[in-house]
Formats: C-alpha cells, sequence, structure tokens
C-alpha cells in the first residue's frame, strides 16, 4: 500500500512537468533526426524507447534523454556513408559499448576532459548544426551529397542563385518570431516558459498546410515532400546487411563517447540547478540500456538532451518519473499528431535547429574563459576548429591533449615559498609562486618550501633555481612539509639540490617531512646522509634555533 501510495504521489506532482516536456520533444525529436540524416518516425522512436527506459534505469532524476544536437554532426556523416537504415544497429553497438564503459567504470576517467574542450566541442557542433541548415533555409534541394562537411557547404554556396525567395523569407520570419517569443516569456514571467519551437511547430504546419492546398501564392517545401512515409510506429526493422566495419566500429565508439559526456554533463547541470545529486553509475548503466533499446526498435542513438532537461526541472520536475510520462505522451500524442507534421515547411525546420544551435552555445563560459584563462578561451576555439573540419572525437583528443601540456608546463615550473633573513635574524623579503626575479643582497638565511609534489615534472625548475637564483646566502632550509608527493625522479632532484649546495659551501637543514614522504625521502642518499648528521627536524623553529634565531623568529616558522 504504501509502495502504491508512494508512486501515486510521484506521479501526481510530475505530470505536468512530463506533458510539457513532451510537446517540445516532439518537434526537437523530428527536426533533431531530420538534422542526423534520419527520418522523424526514428526521432520519435527514439524519444519514446530511449526515455521510457533511461527514465526506468538511470540515476539522475531529472535527465530527459533522446535524439540530440551534439550528436547530429557525427550521426549526418554516418548516414551519408551508411544510410539511415543502419541507425538502428549503430545505436545498438553504442548502447553495447557504453554498457562496457559502465562495466569498467569508465565515468571516473571523465574528469580529465577539461571544461575547455567540452565548451569548443559543443560550439564546433552548434556551427555544423547551423550551417547544415542551409538548403533547407534557401530552398535548395536535389544537390550532391558530400562526406565532409566543408565540402556540403561549399555545394550549398555554389548554388545559392538558385535560391527560392519565400523559402529564405519563411525561415527568417519564423526564426525572429522564435527569438521575439523567447524575449516576450522572459519579460512576462507569468506567461509558460515553454521553449518557442512549441509555439512555431503550429504556426509553421499551417503556414505549410496552405502551401500545399494552395490557399497562399507561393510554395515551401515540406517534411512531407521529403519524406513519404509520417505514419506513427512504435517499431521499425534493423538493417545488419554490411556487416561492421572498422569505420562502423570507430563511429560508435565516438558516438557513445559523446553521448556519454553530454549526458553526465547535463545531470551535473540538473544536480547544480536542484541541488540534488544523481548516481553516475546507474546513469550510465541507463544510458547504455536506453541506447540498446532504441537500436532494438530502430531508433538513433540518443543522449541527455540539457534544454529539455532544464525545461523538466523549471517545470517542476521532481521525480524520473517525470521523464517516464515525457516519453509516454510522445508516444500518444504521436499517434494522432505525427501525420500532421508533413505540412511542416523545411525552412521553419531550418529555423528551429539554429535556435538549438544558438541556444547550444554557453556564451558566458567562453566570456568568463577570455576574461580569467585566455589560454582555455584559445583551446576551446582550436577544439571547435578540429570538430568542424574533422570530427568530433578529433577535437576532444586535441583539447584534452593541449590542456594537459598546458597544465604539465604549469606543474614544470615548481612551485614554492621563500622566506629571506638577513644576518641579523630578521626576515627580510618573501617570494612564492614559481618565479625568482631576484633576492635582496644581505640574505643569510633562505627558508625554501617545496609546495605540493617533487617529480620528474617540476624537479628541474627547483635545481636551477639552487643554480642560479638563491647563491648570496649561508644557509638553506629546505621545508618539506606541503610535500605530499614525490617520486623516483623527485628523490634525485633531492639528491642534486642538496650536492649542489654543499659544493657552495652551504650549510643545509631539512625540516616538516611528513608521513606521506618520508618512507620516499629515506630512500635519498643525502637525507640518509643528513639524518645521521642530526640535520633533520621536526619543525622549521627548531632548525632556525640551531643556526641562532632569536625565539620569536622562530617561532613564526613552526
Amino acid at each position: 500500500m504504501n509502495v502504491v501510495k508512494f508512486i501515486g504521489g510521484k506521479l501526481k506532482n510530475n505530470w505536468k512537468s512530463g506533458i510539457t516536456v513532451s510537446l517540445v520533444a516532439i518537434p526537437l525529436s523530428i527536426s533533431l533526426a531530420v538534422a542526423a540524416g534520419a527520418s522523424p518516425t526514428q526521432g520519435i522512436i527514439t524519444a519514446i524507447w530511449a526515455g521510457i527506459i533511461a527514465s526506468l534505469f538511470g540515476g539522475s532524476d531529472y535527465n530527459i534523454v533522446g535524439p540530440t544536437g551534439a550528436l547530429s554532426g557525427v550521426l549526418a556523416t554516418f548516414a551519408f556513408i551508411n544510410g539511415a537504415e543502419k541507425f538502428g544497429l549503430l545505436a545498438l553497438c553504442v548502447g553495447v559499448i557504453i554498457l562496457l564503459a559502465w562495466f569498467f567504470k569508465f565515468e571516473r576517467y571523465l574528469i580529465y576532459i577539461p571544461a575547455n574542450t567540452i565548451q569548443g566541442f559543443t560550439l564546433g557542433v552548434a556551427f555544423i548544426i547551423a550551417f547544415n541548415q542551409f538548403n533547407f533555409a534557401f530552398g535548395l534541394s536535389g544537390l550532391t551529397a558530400h562526406e565532409m562537411f566543408f565540402d556540403n557547404l561549399f555545394e550549398s554556396f555554389r548554388h545559392v542563385g538558385q535560391s527560392s525567395l519565400a523559402a529564405v523569407l519563411v525561415f527568417s520570419i519564423f526564426l525572429a518570431l522564435m527569438f521575439l517569443i523567447e524575449k516576450i516569456i522572459k519579460l512576462f514571467k507569468f506567461l509558460p516558459q515553454l521553449p518557442p519551437a512549441v509555439i512555431v511547430a503550429p504556426l509553421g504546419m499551417i503556414l505549410g498546410y496552405f502551401s500545399v492546398v494552395k490557399l497562399i501564392p507561393f510554395t515551401v517545401l515540406t517534411l512531407g515532400m521529403r519524406y513519404s512515409d509520417l505514419s506513427p510506429k512504435l517499431f521499425l526493422p534493423i538493417s545488419f546487411v554490411g556487416g561492421l566495419n572498422r569505420s562502423f566500429i570507430i563511429t560508435a565508439i565516438t558516438v557513445a563517447l559523446i553521448a556519454i559526456l553530454e549526458t553526465m554533463l547535463s545531470a551535473k547541470i540538473a544536480d547544480g540547478m536542484t541541488k540534488t545529486k544523481h548516481d553516475k553509475r546507474k546513469e550510465m548503466l541507463g544510458l547504455g540500456l536506453a541506447n540498446m533499446a532504441s537500436g532494438l526498435a530502430g531508433g538513433i542513438p540518443a543522449t541527455a538532451a540539457l534544454a529539455r532537461t532544464a525545461l523538466n526541472i523549471k517545470s517542476g520536475a521532481s521525480h524520473k518519473s517525470s521523464a517516464f510520462i515525457s516519453a509516454l505522451m510522445v508516444a500518444i500524442i504521436s499517434i494522432f499528431l505525427l501525420p500532421y507534421f508533413k505540412f511542416l515547411p523545411l525552412p521553419v525546420i531550418a529555423a528551429i535547429l539554429v535556435m538549438v544551435a544558438v541556444k547550444m552555445i554557453e556564451r558566458e563560459h567562453f566570456k568568463r574563459m577570455w576574461k580569467v584563462d585566455k589560454k582555455s578561451f584559445w583551446v576551446a576555439i582550436l577544439v571547435a576548429v578540429v570538430t568542424i573540419y574533422e570530427d568530433p572525437i578529433t577535437g576532444i583528443l586535441v583539447g584534452a591533449a593541449i590542456s594537459l601540456v598546458l597544465f604539465l608546463d604549469t606543474l614544470s615550473k615548481g612551485q614554492f615559498d621563500l622566506v629571506v633573513n638577513d644576518v641579523n635574524n630578521k626576515i627580510v623579503d618573501r617570494l612564492s609562486g614559481d618565479n625568482i626575479d631576484k633576492i635582496t643582497q644581505n640574505s643569510h638565511t633562505l627558508v625554501y618550501s617545496i609546495k605540493g609534489h617533487l617529480t620528474y615534472v617540476d624537479g628541474q625548475a627547483h635545481i636551477s633555481r639552487f643554480e642560479s637564483g638563491l647563491q648570496d646566502c649561508e644557509n638553506i632550509v629546505l621545508r618539506l612539509r606541503e610535500l605530499y608527493f614525490l617520486d623516483l625522479d623527485g628523490i634525485d632532484a633531492f639528491d642534486e639540490i642538496i650536492t649542489l649546495l654543499e659544493k657552495q659551501n652551504k650549510q643545509v637543514l631539512v625540516t616538516g617531512t611528513n608521513i606521506l614522504t618520508l618512507h620516499l625521502l629515506r630512500q635519498s642518499h643525502q637525507f640518509q646522509k643528513l639524518e645521521k648528521e642530526g640535520k633533520i627536524f621536526l619543525h622549521t623553529s627548531d632548525a632556525l634555533r640551531k643556526l641562532g634565531f632569536e625565539l620569536k623568529v622562530a617561532h613564526a616558522y613552526h
């Protein structure tokens, strides 16, 4: 009885948000499926089955899974090479790969893909989606299709003289109308917070119907003219003809990686909006099963859709039952309304997809990168360019690799803290960071703190400082209190620093060793020698007293 009451309560609190999202999901699923080179029916099937399975097995209470823009570029190329009938097999393989990633706990490695790479990838995909609508927006048809994005774009530019003025006007008016609707909705908070696509799609179908029956003095291409069969279906046959090849597997891996990244990113943003925490393991499992279900039903690969997820939250969702209701309502509404989508003009679909592309770009993140970290900004731009010119997976790999190199470059500078004392036991200078410009001339004793780690990456940076910048003093205190990690190269670097300082006739004391590094330091020959000579101290203050510092100065280093 309690279980029934619990389920009833969840459904009661989430049916409104579920229905709201379903109204958005139908036109977007159709439009994004067309952008991916699939049929509108395949988009609806994906929204239904991937949505239902993800809601039942996923780990987020808010993610809405279905066709998305993030996959459109890769899927469009796949459809050109293999045909749309192979999407079911692709989705099935993507699901298997995601389940393998779930089994091996792949999600823990996602932290190695930085935000600048994700933002650059999203920018590149948005660019591809927007400019792939050129033919629809300008009323061009029958052009030679190419595998590469730029080849298709140049083909469109070559035939721009054949553009339809009616198509351009319809595209422009509906795109402007969506931006206007968005502004009005934001301005008047009491209005339903619906995406503009929900409003313009019915208007577009009315316009398309008038065009088809010649009630208006111009003609626009409609969805029904491109796809003859728009009857509602829950299943489509899967083609196994041709089998799996190297290109197919690479595409499946690429799509799986993008799907995982997009889904986890969407779930993370949803957590931030709702102050909740999703289950990464369950969300990976749900995504894998959702793609398998979509594939078996003849749909296309799916991932979490951030815009629909945000709408789900804003509409009052509090449980994954909202996503379940949404997918169920997509099925019910499609049974009655899908045939009417044949009147939806292709320029209106282009306008909807351009709006999707614009909304994908998070301008605030790019502004923040430009203001705070210009290197990250330019990495993001490079990722976008590679994503557009080559493919998304190459863009992601390039971004991750360059970000790693920049990170290692920062680490290689060796972080430190330096306190300079003169012959009168007074502190006369303090330095920190990764660069030493000059040291006060009357320095007598230096306390040099190695920060974080001493490894093959930054060992040489610390050695170089003792070779050039720290010579005008008599005593060196190496403070290791904040040294938390070192490797074999770090031990060798420590030995080299001590040897170098002793050749310069400096007295060396070591302080602040901690249990995280002490067992490794004892593998150092120089550390063993200093330990025998009584030059290893637990506290820096003890070492300074040994050097004759007054009590109040020594305490400052405790």
